[in-house]
C-alpha cells in the first residue's frame, strides 16, 4: 500500500484479514482456474535470517497471493461477481482497498452488510449499505472510505462487482483488503453455566 494510501486510514483500523471465516467464504461466477483466494487469501509471515561476521539480522517479510499482481480473480460468464464474507467475530468496516487492472478492474460495487443467501437473481432486490465507484487511484491500492455508520455491527460482507472500468466480458481483481476494529463481544459459548446449589 501506498503512503499516501495508508494515511488515510485512521490509526486504530486493522487489516480485518484474520478475522475471516475461511469455511464461510463463496465467490459466485468466478473462474475456476482463478478464483477468490487469488484476491483475498492470507498472508504469510516468514523470517529471513542473514549473518555476517559482525551480527545477525532478522528482517519480516509478509507474503502472499493477495500480495502477487500476476494473480487474479477472475469472472466467468460475464463480468459480475458475488463474494460472501463472513466474520468469526462482530466488526466495524471502516474502508475496503480493491485493486485490479486498469482495464478490466471492478467500477461499480456494491456492498451488503449482514446479508446472507444472496445470488445474483436478487441482489438487486435488497439497498446496498454502501455503492462505491472505483477510480484508477483507487484500483491501484487506495482505499475507499465507507459509511462507517452503515458497517458498524458487521458479521458478514457481500461485495457485489457489477461491471468492469472498459465493459469487457471479464472482470479481475487483484486484492481485496477489509478495514477497520472489531466489536468487543462476550463469547456466550466460552461462559459456563452456574449451577444452583
Amino acid at each position: 500500500m501506498s503512503a499516501e494510501a495508508a494515511s488515510s486510514l485512521q490509526r486504530n483500523q486493522v487489516d480485518l484479514l484474520e478475522f475471516i471465516d475461511w469455511s464461510g467464504v463463496e465467490c459466485l461466477n468466478q473462474n475456476s482456474s482463478h478464483s477468490l483466494p487469488n484476491a483475498l487469501k492470507q498472508l504469510v509471515k516468514s523470517c529471513i535470517i542473514e549473518f555476517s561476521a559482525e551480527h545477525i539480522r532478522r528482517q519480516f517479510v509478509s507474503r502472499g497471493y493477495r500480495e502477487d499482481e500476476g494473480l487474479n480473480l477472475e469472472s466467468d460468464a460475464d463480468e459480475q461477481l458475488l463474494i460472501y464474507i463472513p466474520f468469526n467475530q462482530v466488526v466495524k468496516i471502516h474502508s475496503v482497498v480493491i485493486k485490479g487492472p486498469e482495464e478490466e478492474g471492478p467500477k461499480l460495487v456494491k456492498l451488503f452488510a449482514n446479508r446472507e443467501h444472496m445470488g445474483f437473481s436478487n441482489v438487486t432486490d435488497f439497498p446496498p449499505s454502501d455503492t462505491i465507484v472505483l477510480s484508477e487511484d483507487n484500483l491501484k491500492g487506495k482505499p475507499v472510505i465507507l459509511k462507517y455508520v452503515k458497517f458498524q455491527n458487521v458479521r458478514s460482507l457481500t461485495i457485489f462487482i457489477e461491471d468492469n472500468q472498459s465493459g469487457s466480458e471479464i472482470s479481475k481483481v487483484q486484492k481485496i483488503s477489509l478495514f477497520g476494529t472489531t466489536v468487543e463481544t462476550t463469547d456466550m459459548k466460552g461462559l459456563k453455566k452456574i449451577e444452583d446449589h
